[in-house]
């Protein structure tokens, strides 16, 4: 009788990237659509390399855990992705699964299935493994440091800018330096792997700050954390108490439109390290080039109503435009530069080309 046993191995490694793909567009439909442009192999290094990103994030915005189990929650899952631990998949698994919420969402389905998400990315080459495992490790590191930092407040309470800028690097600028690591090749000419290297952190950071002036309220109020910095809050008035008192809003708008040029300083960064990325192993430009221009976008919409920050309804970037902003990046880079692209959002909002 044949030995089915390869065949099994091969259906249950499918089923599992199959199942990974699938939950990346519940979690972030945003990052879907990247992954999506992508092309293999680079569209399933991205998804796998987001997936275990998220992962972490989950845990440190779960506000049902204290700040210190979460905090230990993370180094469990350090202990998992680095190679030089022999805690395994499971004990990550066991530690995380009686904080699992009773009505649970996507993302605690992706914790639940954590292990599954691992021998996905064990299952991918040595060096696709060794260049998303850094920036992973240096995100859950940096997540514990501001738990532990903030375990007794009643959460994350950013108080300098330089302190925001060291928060934006851990949540989302190591995921600028993770692709740059995938898409980095020795064949690229010196000079364009340099402005590579020092702006990779800007695609990042840049995306990062946009959040953070775009979800004032949601952050203060579903998380309790703020990110605009404490300091500055202060000196325009404004106690961190009184975040969502309609007394407030003028100091607030006063903050946020001072992070609205800082976004605005790494957007700059952000778009010279679009330029210079390669389209190779399945990288396209045009990937991450939507979520560029959608913050580029986000941004145009705070700035013109910054109080709105504050809102439940919040600050978003119609649905319309968002497809607009797929069509001109996927079909028209080589017909528009993506410096006048940007210049045209930013003034204001894209259109799709047959309205």
């Amino acid at each position: 009788m044949a030995d089915t046993s390869d065949a099994v191995d091969t259906a249950a490694k499918a089923e599992d990237v199959e199942w990974c793909y699938d939950i990346v567009q519940d979690v972030s439909r945003t990052f879907a659509i990247t992954v999506d442009v992508l092309e293999e192999p680079m569209s399933s290094s991205i998804c796998i390399g987001y997936l275990l990103c998220r992962i972490p994030d989950t845990i440190e915005d779960a506000r049902h855990i204290p700040p210190e189990t979460r905090a230990d929650l993370l180094d469990v899952y350090d202990e998992v992705v680095s190679t030089d631990s022999s805690t395994t998949a499971g004990a990550f698994e066991d530690a995380v699964v009686p904080w699992i919420p009773e009505d649970s969402d996507a993302d605690w389905e992706l914790l639940a299935q954590t292990p599954r998400v691992l021998r996905v990315f064990e299952s991918q080459p040595v060096d696709v493994r060794e260049a998303i495992r850094p920036a992973v490790r240096e995100m859950v590191d940096g997540m514990a440091t501001f738990l532990r930092r903030y375990a007794d407040e009643d959460g994350i309470r950013i108080q300098t800018r330089e302190e925001l800028h060291e928060y934006c690097h851990y949540a989302a600028g190591v995921v600028g330096e993770l692709v740059t690591n995938l898409v980095r090749d020795e064949e690229l000419p010196a000079a364009s792997r340099n402005r590579l290297t020092e702006t990779a952190d800007s695609f990042g950071h840049a995306l990062q700050l946009v959040n953070v002036a775009k979800d004032v309220g949601e952050d203060y109020r579903e998380e309790d954390n703020v990110y605009l910095p404490v300091r500055e809050l202060a000196t325009a008035g404004v106690a961190v108490d009184d975040l969502g008192d309609p007394d407030t809003v003028e100091g607030v708008v006063t903050v946020v439109e001072r992070t609205i040029e800082d976004a605005r300083g790494h957007l700059d960064d952000a778009q010279t390290w679009l330029e210079h990325v390669p389209e190779r192993a399945g990288n396209r430009v045009a990937a991450w080039s939507i979520p560029y221009l959608l913050a580029v976008a986000t941004l145009r919409e705070i700035e013109s109503r910054p109080a709105d920050v504050l809102r439940t309804d919040g600050v978003k970037v119609d649905r319309s435009e968002v497809g607009a902003v797929i069509e001109a990046t996927v079909g028209g880079l080589e017909e528009m530069s993506l410096g006048e692209l940007r210049r045209e959002i930013a003034a204001e909002p894209l259109t799709p080309a047959n309205s």
